[in-house]
């Protein structure tokens, strides 16, 4: 067993759809060597320009309630008719190797989660606004009139979950948003839980 400070943190983040979630978290493992994300898997139809094993592991429905029933994943949810679900085994077996993993889930899957690993650190992304929000679903034009109308019905359920997480991030300013992200993962890993495993030594010269 890994010690607590040898020990990757699990980030769990989750947002309305349209909130920005995606693009922050590509910021985040692009300012952030140490992060990594969790690539879950999906039976939802692979959209332009993104990669099987990267955006997605894109899987056909049976396989996927296949793996449900083996026990393969640390979450999974039914979204908009479609199902997500993290790995479990890969999930654990990185946080033991020291990494620290970013999961994009949402509110469902992160109740789950912090069932299963109340350590976690979750994360909740909303927009400055249901105008906006509107604007940017719109403005993506990836999804149809009604899936749009959709997605914005969901917003307000989605959002009532939010007081369950541990921080909330405002995505008003992107780079903002990307800051009040950041601090929050160099506050974790200047706990003295951490820090006492990673510099034992100092802490003991400066002590004699």
């Amino acid at each position: 067993m890994s010690q607590v400070g040898d020990q990757g943190t699990l980030y769990v983040i989750s947002a309305p759809s349209g909130a920005g979630k995606t693009s922050l978290v590509a910021a985040m493992l692009k300012a952030d060597s140490k992060l990594g994300v969790s690539v879950s898997h999906t039976t939802r139809p692979m959209r332009s320009g993104e990669q099987d094993g990267v955006n997605y592991h894109f899987v056909e429905r049976e396989l996927f309630e296949a793996m449900i029933a083996r026990g393969d994943f640390l979450e999974h949810a039914d979204v908009f008719g479609n199902y997500y679900g993290t790995s479990q085994v890969w999930v654990r077996e990185t946080l033991a190797s020291g990494q620290d993993v970013i999961l994009e889930i949402d509110w469902q899957g992160a109740e789950q989660v912090r069932r299963l690993m109340p350590e976690c650190v979750s994360i909740f992304i909303v927009p400055p606004s249901p105008e906006v929000l509107r604007e940017r679903l719109t403005g993506r034009g990836t999804d149809a009139p009604d899936v749009v109308e959709r997605r914005l019905a969901e917003a307000s359920e989605e959002c009532r979950h939010a007081l369950a997480f541990d921080y909330l991030v405002v995505n008003d300013q992107f780079d903002e948003a990307l800051a009040d992200l950041l601090a929050i993962v160099r506050a974790q890993r200047s706990r003295m839980a951490v820090q006492q495993y990673r510099h034992q030594a100092l802490l003991a010269g400066l002590s004699d």
